[in-house]
C-alpha cells in the first residue's frame, strides 16, 4: 500500500470523526465492510473458528476481534488499543448567553487542550442527542453533525491588547465562549436548543440532554516541499484509531485471538465506564473465553502469554524548541515510530514488551524510534498503563511522534502512518 492511501484512510478518519460517536461509527463501518458483526452485552455469544466480531459500548466504545482459524486450547490475546476522544470544548446544558447585541454558547473545556488555537478557527458541532420516547428506560439517542461551520471564538485585536505577544492567560469560562449569532428584535431565549432540533427534525420540547463538542472544521492537509507532513485537527489520537482497525482488518495470525480496543475518556483520565480504567476489557475477553466453554480460571491463566499495545501519540522534536527533549533520545518525525518508555510507568513500556515490538518492526523493516521524557520534566500519559492495571499482561507505548499535540489542529510524518498500521498489522500477524 502507497504512502498516500495511508494518509487518505487517516483523513477520511479526521474528516468524520468530529466527536468520539462519530469516530465509534466509523470505525463500525469500516469493520462491517470487512465481515465483522455486532454483538450486544445483552445477549449469548456463539463464535466460530475464523470469525470477526465486534461490540459497540455506550455509543463511543468499541471492542473487536477475530478469532483464529486454527484456534487452540490456551491461545492468547493480542491486544492493541487507541481513545477516541480528543481536546476541545463541550456544550453546556442551558448554554444560551445572549448580551451586548450578540448570541454565544456556553462551554466547557474538555482535556488538555491549548486554548489558544482554538480562537479565529471556524467551528462546528458534533456529539449525540436523546430525544423524548414512551419507553422512558430506554430513550432515543441520535448522533448528529452540523458539518457546516457556524461558530468562532473572535480574537482581541492588538490594539486593544498590546502585550498580547507576550502570552496572555486565557480564562476557561470568560474568554472561549463562542459568538454563533446576532441577537435579533425579539428575544429568544433558546436559540441554540432551536437550532439543535431542526438539524435533528424534532421538536425542542422532545430534546431531553445531549453530549456534544466543538469541533475545528479545517479539512486535513498534506504539507512540505515533498508533502512529508500531515496536518490535520485531531491526528491524536486518530492517527492510532486508524492504524487498530486497518491492522485488525489485515492482521494474518490463524491462532488465538486478535483484539482491537477503542476506549472514550482518555484524555480525562480514562477512569469512566466506557473507559481504559473500566472493567470493560476483561469483561470481554472473559466472555470470550466463556463462549468456548472455558470458565474463568483459564481466563487468568491467559495473561501469561497475551500482550497489549497501546497505541497513542508521542512528542515529536520541535525544531524551534529542541531543548525541550531529552538529549540523547529524540524522535524525528517521518522517521518511523516511536517506543515510549518512563520509568515511572507513565508508559507501561517493559524491556521484554520492548523486545518484542523491535523484533517486529526489525522483521518488517519498519523504522522506530524510542521515546523518554527529559529527566527534569513530564509529558504525560496514555492507557497503556491504566488498562493493563485490570489485564496485568505485556504492555507497550507506542505511537507516531506529533508536533503541536492537543492544539485544534496537530502535525505528523506523512511516512510514520504507514509505518504505525504496518507495525500493527505485524503484531496481529506474526
Amino acid at each position: 500500500m502507497k504512502t498516500n492511501t495511508y494518509a487518505k484512510e487517516l483523513l477520511q478518519l479526521v474528516e468524520e470523526g468530529t466527536s468520539p460517536f462519530h469516530v465509534t461509527a466509523s470505525v463500525e463501518r469500516q469493520l462491517v465492510k470487512a465481515g465483522f458483526t455486532k454483538l450486544s452485552m445483552r445477549h449469548d455469544w456463539s463464535l466460530d473458528n475464523g470469525g470477526r466480531y465486534y461490540v459497540v459500548h455506550n455509543d463511543s466504545s468499541l471492542i473487536a476481534f477475530t478469532v483464529g482459524k486454527k484456534l487452540q486450547f490456551g491461545d492468547s490475546f493480542r491486544i492493541a488499543a487507541a481513545h477516541t476522544d480528543f481536546p476541545g470544548l463541550r456544550v453546556k446544558p442551558s448554554p444560551e448567553i445572549a448580551k451586548d447585541g450578540y448570541r454565544q454558547l456556553n462551554v466547557e473545556v474538555y482535556g488538555g487542550a491549548i486554548l489558544n488555537t482554538w480562537l479565529d478557527r471556524p467551528l462546528s458541532a458534533a456529539g449525540r442527542v436523546v430525544l423524548r420516547k414512551d419507553d422512558i428506560f430506554h430513550p432515543e439517542v441520535r448522533l448528529v453533525d452540523f458539518r457546516k461551520p457556524f461558530l468562532t471564538i473572535p480574537n482581541l485585536a492588538i490594539h486593544i491588547n498590546r502585550d498580547v505577544n507576550k502570552g496572555v492567560e486565557l480564562n476557561k469560562q470568560t474568554d472561549m465562549l463562542p459568538v454563533l449569532g446576532l441577537e435579533g428584535e425579539e428575544k429568544d431565549e433558546k436559540f441554540f436548543l432551536k437550532h439543535l432540533a431542526c438539524e435533528l427534525k424534532a421538536e425542542p420540547e422532545d430534546i431531553l440532554e445531549y453530549e456534544l463538542g466543538l469541533y475545528n472544521t479545517d479539512t486535513g492537509a498534506l504539507l512540505g516541499l515533498s508533502e512529508e507532513f500531515i496536518s490535520a485537527p485531531r491526528l491524536d489520537n486518530l492517527t492510532s484509531v486508524q492504524a487498530v482497525v486497518s491492522g485488525l482488518i489485515s492482521g494474518q495470525r490463524e491462532n488465538g485471538f486478535n483484539v482491537g480496543a477503542f476506549f472514550d475518556h482518555e484524555e480525562i483520565g480514562s477512569r469512566t465506564k466506557q473507559g481504559a480504567g473500566s472493567v470493560l476489557l476483561p469483561a470481554v475477553l472473559e466472555r470470550i473465553l466463556l463462549s468456548y466453554g472455558r470458565g474463568r480460571e483459564k481466563f487468568f491463566e491467559s495473561f501469561s502469554d497475551s500482550m497489549l499495545l497501546s497505541v497513542d501519540v508521542g512528542h515529536g522534536l520541535h525544531p524551534n524548541k529542541a531543548d525541550k527533549n531529552d538529549p540523547t533520545n529524540k524522535d524525528i518525525l517521518g522517521k518511523g515510530i516511536c517506543i515510549k518508555e518512563a520509568s515511572g510507568q507513565a508508559y507501561a513500556t517493559d524491556c521484554e514488551a520492548v523486545a518484542v515490538v523491535q523484533q517486529i518492526c526489525e522483521a518488517e523493516g519498519i523504522p522506530y524510534q524510542k521515546f523518554v521524557n527529559r529527566s527534569d520534566g513530564t509529558s504525560g500519559s496514555t492507557l497503556g498503563s491504566i488498562a493493563s492495571a485490570f489485564f496485568p499482561v505485556k504492555t507497550v507505548d507506542v505511537g507516531v511522534p506529533l508536533l503541536a499535540m492537543h492544539s485544534s489542529r496537530e502535525l505528523m510524518g506523512t511516512e510514520d502512518q504507514g509505518s504505525l498500521v504496518r507495525a500493527v498489522k505485524a503484531f496481529y500477524s506474526l
